[in-house]
């Protein structure tokens, strides 16, 4: 059994997932935590479960799923891996930030341990998660699925009745629908996805609500 917990963070409440299962090893997938307050709760979260975080897994490199990837690489004693078409828009994010918020804030980034690419996999304990390349919402984005536990993480590539935005640097529209529509709509109903921001929806439900789709 899968346990999730999500802690919204930073300035626009990406969500950040801690995911464990009962041999108590976790993945963290889109570690965005910002402030001192949010990292503290995610550290409370591991140590009070008695977790051993063992992955960092991104679903893609925009600044806001990055901003605590090196407190948490430091923190844990792991390394960031990302799909490999998304190295040069995480190596970036810093001024991404600058000129998606007018505004900026220090961080450091650590160098991914492991470059990922579709059809990939990723050990969480006893769960096996395949990499699902979605590209669009940047070059390299991708999701994590558990067929095991039906649950699937896809960052900003898709959201409940929505998908995500494709204006920004790297982003293409087509390609971001074609790749949902040919790999993640192909999963059965009942896969619940969590995304990178907002409330949890299931494939089930995109397929008959989503506009895009």
């Amino acid at each position: 059994m899968l346990n999730i917990q999500v802690f919204p963070v930073n300035m626009v409440e990406e969500n950040t997932y801690v995911v464990s299962d009962d041999t108590h090893e976790a993945a963290i997938i889109d570690c965005g935590a910002l402030y001192a307050e949010e990292r503290e709760a995610i550290l409370e979260y591991v140590r009070s479960r008695q977790l051993r975080v063992t992955c960092l897994l991104n679903t893609h490199g925009h600044f806001d799923h990055v901003l605590g990837c090196q407190w948490a690489s430091d923190t844990f004693g792991v390394g960031v891996e990302i799909h490999i078409d998304e190295l040069e828009n995480y190596q970036r994010s810093a001024s991404d930030m600058v000129a998606f918020l007018r505004r900026g804030v220090p961080f450091d980034l650590p160098t991914p341990v492991r470059l990922l690419e579709g059809g990939d996999t990723v050990q969480v304990g006893e769960h096996e998660f395949r990499v699902i390349s979605t590209p669009g919402h940047t070059p390299g984005g991708c999701c994590f699925y558990c067929a095991e536990e039906k649950v699937l993480f896809a960052g900003d590539s898709l959201f409940r009745a929505n998908i995500g935005r494709c204006d920004l640097p790297g982003g293409n529209l087509e390609s971001l629908i074609t790749s949902l529509r040919a790999r993640v709509l192909t999963l059965p109903d009942d896969v619940v996805v969590y995304s990178g921001h907002g409330e949890p929806t299931t494939i089930g439900y995109e397929r008959v609500h989503n506009p895009y789709l």
